[in-house]
């Protein structure tokens, strides 16, 4: 071959690649420089004004404390940026107003729209360049605690999204934990020039550099992220419910037959009771102890022996926060009769009489205060303590069941024969028969509630008289629950923690002994009045079906969220607890238990 050929061939053959790339380059960017899409849209109306819609709940506890129900618009810039600290703006939060019943499931609400959002701009359109972005939005209930009516760290629980009752849906996989996999966003648009994903992606997460892009219109539009690909509605008065997860939702056995059902339930509880081996449970046999009573109420049609079936069963788990039916009819004729006498065991093992109706058997009798108790109807009182059954079972201690069993060992149905036998004064051994009367004095002395009306607010406190030099002046304050209304139970615990600063005082003494507990978050967040520090407080675990055990998820610690400043007290401190301290009671009084912060006093 010719070398000035092939030469000339290779100038012509790098001129025609020169331009062919020159071609190629300008195709290329030609089409990188194409605008996405416009988003087909349905119902075009020109966007929403106002949203309506429904939240349904079966959860048992989600209205308990709760004062000031929200639903608002939620900024989803925390989950678009994958940050589990993010907080809503206040400007951002638009709240709606809840227009049916909230403690009646569902409940209706209807949020209208400011003109334009004040929630966060995120660009999401993955072009590389910066745009102003939009805002997204997702419907979502808050329960407003803390200050004004917006929410706030504390009642955001230190941040991030809505996982449960929001208008989005949370993924419960493993691999896409927290992850907003469905549902529903409202989405604005500053102009007509902005995009956003009309899919999840190969990668199925959404905000992510495969997401396939639309341009939005200006204004708002619905985007369903259950449709395939999204769809985009831009009706005036659109209508989203809330979602309530599978995972918080009520588990319905309802259609099943009572042994089916009770099966059912034994099942779950093998896989997702927590303490089965701290508390020593065999599920198989107890489902072999009871199952043949849940059969025997199915052939016989008797749904109160399946209730008392069912609440047996309950009362067999030696756990204060499980709880069956409450049958009143057995609970009333259990208690009904007394001979009018109170017990309580000492520690060195006499069973003593600690209260006597006046006029009653036992005081006829000769018994009176101190009197030491041995046996009823024969039984060792000890062994008849053991026997009693308490119908405010389950226990979660055997010292508090222990304490419960006394009560009820001294009741009695009414117009029957009791032989009681004491020690009488002179130190010798008594044998009596007693008609039991219908006396309740007796029976409402030994109540850890004494004393109480259910009319008790919250939070009372008062301050002591000081000594006579002015000095050792101290606060008393007594927490009756956190289960009462949230909103006023921190007004008046902020408002006591001002008046001890207000006047310098120089402790407080703060009297749990009747306090049965409600919200662990509450009692932690009121704890955290007296530190300057936040502190972590622990970490729940929850069933996770995928892992096929309990999952502690390293993120989701509890930890105290600071209140302002001024609303901190460093006074000396002292709690008192007591066995009916329960639950969140015993939150709290772990939790200034951290760095010393108080005395814990048991009575």
């Amino acid at each position: 071959m010719n070398a000035r050929l092939v030469g000339g061939f290779c100038v012509l053959l790098a001129a025609a690649l020169i331009l062919g790339s020159f071609f190629a380059s300008d195709t290329l960017a030609q089409e990188s420089s194409e605008s996405p899409p416009a988003a087909p849209i349905v119902n075009d109306e020109g966007g929403a004004v106002r949203i309506s819609g429904s939240v349904s709940y079966t959860a048992p506890y989600f209205t308990i404390g709760v004062a000031q129900p929200l639903v608002i618009l939620e900024d989803q810039a925390g989950f678009v940026d994958r940050n589990e600290h993010f907080l809503m703006p206040v400007e951002s939060q638009t709240i709606g107003q809840i227009t049916t019943d909230f403690f009646t499931s569902p409940f209706e609400y209807s949020l209208a729209l400011p003109i334009e959002p004040q929630g966060s701009y995120r660009d999401v359109d993955n072009d590389s360049s910066e745009d102003q972005g939009v805002q997204v939005f997702a419907i979502a209930y808050w329960d407003n605690t803390f200050g004004d009516p917006f929410l706030e760290e504390r009642d955001l629980y230190g941040g991030g999204w809505s996982t449960a009752y929001a208008s989005t849906r949370i993924s419960d996989e493993i691999e896409t934990e927290r992850e907003i996999v469905g549902g529903i966003f409202l989405v604005y648009a500053p102009d007509d020039q902005q995009g956003f994903p009309s899919g999840f992606g190969e990668d199925g997460l959404l905000f992510t550099d495969d997401d396939p892009i639309v341009i939005l219109p200006e204004g708002y539009t619905i985007v369903n992220l259950d449709a395939e690909p999204f769809s985009f509605d831009r009706s005036r008065n659109p209508v989203v419910d809330l979602i309530e997860p599978e995972g918080i939702a009520l588990v319905d056995y309802s259609e099943q037959s009572y042994p089916e059902a009770f099966n059912s339930l034994v099942d779950l509880l093998k896989k997702e009771y927590a303490f089965t081996e701290y508390k020593g449970i065999d599920w198989e046999a107890k489902r072999t102890e009871f199952l043949p009573r849940f059969e025997a109420a199915a052939e016989d049609e008797d749904s109160r022996d399946y209730q008392r079936a069912l609440r047996d069963f309950s009362w067999s788990i030696p756990d204060g926060h499980v709880s069956g039916p409450f049958i009143r009819e057995d609970f009333q004729q259990d208690i009904a009769g007394g001979l009018g006498i109170a017990i309580r065991e000492t520690e060195e093992g006499p069973v003593i009489v600690n209260f006597v109706t006046e006029g009653s058997p036992a005081e006829e009798a000769g018994i009176e205060l101190g009197t030491e108790i041995v046996a009823i109807d024969g039984v060792p009182i000890a062994d008849a303590i053991s026997n009693a059954v308490a119908h405010s079972a389950p226990f979660s201690t055997d010292h508090f069941k222990r304490l419960q069993q006394m009560r009820y060992a001294v009741r009695f149905p009414i117009e029957t024969e009791v032989e009681l036998t004491w020690i009488d004064a002179v130190g010798e051994e008594v044998t009596e028969t007693m008609k039991v009367i219908s006396e309740y004095d007796s029976f409402s002395f030994s109540s850890f509630a004494r004393g109480t009306t259910g009319f008790e607010i919250p939070v009372a406190y008062e301050l002591l008289e000081a000594d006579e030099y002015g000095e050792n002046d101290y606060g008393y304050v007594k927490i009756d629950s956190f289960s009462d209304n949230s909103v006023l139970t921190v007004q008046l615990w902020e408002r006591m923690i001002r008046t001890l600063n207000r006047y310098a005082v120089s402790g407080l003494i703060i009297d749990m002994r009747q306090n049965g507990g409600g919200s662990g978050f509450l009692a932690d967040q009121m704890a955290a009045y007296f530190f300057h520090e936040p502190h972590v407080l622990g970490n729940a675990g929850y069933y996770d079906e995928d892992r096929g055990g309990f999952y502690f998820n390293p993120d989701g610690e509890d930890r105290y969220y600071l209140p302002a400043e001024d609303l901190r007290y460093d006074g000396e401190v002292a709690v008192i607890v007591g066995p009916f301290c329960l639950s969140a009671c015993e939150f709290f009084s772990y939790d200034m238990t951290i760095n010393d912060r108080a005395h814990i006093v048991v009575q």
